[in-house]
């Protein structure tokens, strides 16, 4: 819990986003540098 698992930046802000709870990533569904749409799936848990 606590992780770090993305850096989403918007509006040239950077949005940390970090684990609640402990868990897997199951999946990584945005590469580097990707625009990503409002409603976008970012990673998959396990």
């Amino acid at each position: 819990a606590g992780e770090t698992l993305a850096v989403v930046e918007a509006m040239k802000m950077q949005n940390v986003l970090r684990a609640e709870q402990d868990g897997t990533v199951k999946k990584v569904h945005a590469s580097a540098g990707a625009t990503l749409a409002v409603d976008a799936l970012i990673l998959e848990f396990a």
